[in-house]
């Protein structure tokens, strides 16, 4: 391997894998994002001195762009981060999930195949499979996909175009499948850095319905680790499936989070529920140790803590992406303003 593509490079898992890859490797990366509004080039700051980061904005779905990245730098391996992620997204409009997550999987799958790129890894999610009970048995990988979202059954059916695609052509593809992720650099619509930064500025941290909805929390740092294992180790056709096995309640994330960050336990406040709110999620780590040799390392005390102290020291970084100004240090760099 010298050469890498991930799309969606510039999102939050995106970003911190690029990071995980330039400091463990000796590999090129290349990053092609779309930049949309979780998109941020400030998330690759510091690493273009590495001399082995390249950027392509554009999108997955655009075929001319995505040949012309291939023919450009020939990479041996795609990874797919490339997604429109947010649950409540979904439930206000489907339709910009269909179009990333479904067509534009399928669209940039195609084109690797045609370029005979050799490996192909489908990161997705743990709400494939649906919601579990507080009694069921943690999720495995071979178990039966019932998305509950718009946002997880675009995920689904992605997933199943790239099991479709080894099957009918032998793609060399593995897909990945994670728990709730946490750590530096993710977009302030989702549970704790929402939750942190309006602790550390006195607004309220709204709780959906009862805040019992259980989910198991991974560090961002430990699902890279993931992906890599099964970009290198995994079998073709094969799905892996991470989790932090950190199983918390919603009430019990936010407290911390109030704990943390000094914050006045009144600021909490329960909202109307989600609609279609899974219960829990939780994982099956042994199927990872046995296959690739992979356990979390970060516990969720450890982890939050330090992503609480990030965005507590990072809070220029927040505000740049809450109105948007972010943007500017793409157009500054590039000349092009983005719609």
């Amino acid at each position: 391997m010298t050469t890498l593509l991930i799309t969606g490079g510039a999102g939050f898992i995106g970003s911190n894998l690029v990071r995980h890859v330039i400091e463990t490797t000796s590999w090129n990366v290349v990053v092609l994002d779309a930049l949309t509004y979780a998109g941020n080039l400030r998330n690759l700051e510091g690493l273009e001195t590495s001399g082995r980061l390249s950027f392509v904005h554009g999108s997955i779905a655009d075929e001319s762009c995505v040949e012309s990245v291939l023919a450009d730098f020939n990479p041996d391996a795609i990874v797919n981060c490339a997604a429109e992620t947010h649950v409540d997204r979904s439930i206000r409009s489907a339709r910009p999930f269909v179009d990333t997550n479904v067509a534009g999987t399928t669209s940039i799958l195609e084109i690797a195949r045609r370029n005979n790129v050799g490996r192909f890894v489908q990161v997705s999610t743990d709400e494939v499979y649906g919601s579990l009970e507080l009694t069921d048995r943690p999720f495995r990988s071979n178990d039966s996909l019932k998305p509950s979202s718009a946002y997880a059954a675009s995920k689904a059916a992605a997933d199943l175009m790239v099991l479709a695609d080894v099957t009918t052509h032998g793609t060399n593809a593995v897909i990945t499948r994670c728990s709730n992720n946490y750590g530096p650099y993710q977009f302030p619509e989702k549970l704790i850095p929402l939750m942190t930064l309006n602790a550390l500025e006195g607004r309220p941290l709204p709780v959906y319905g009862n805040g019992k909805n259980v989910r198991d929390w991974i560090h961002v740092r430990d699902h890279c680790r993931g992906i890599l294992a099964a970009l290198e180790k995994g079998e073709r056709g094969g799905v892996y499936i991470f989790g932090g096995s950190e199983e918390r309640t919603n009430l019990e994330v936010v407290e911390r989070i109030i704990a943390l960050t000094n914050a006045p336990a009144s600021l909490m406040e329960f909202v109307a529920d989600r609609p279609g709110h899974d219960l829990r999620y939780a994982i099956d780590n042994s199927e990872a140790l046995v296959s690739l040799d992979w356990k979390p390392h970060t516990s969720f005390h450890d982890g939050l803590r330090e992503t609480v102290e990030w965005y507590r020291t990072h809070l220029a970084w927040a505000q740049d992406v809450r109105d948007g100004s972010y943007r500017s240090y793409y157009e500054q760099h590039y000349g092009r303003t983005l719609q």
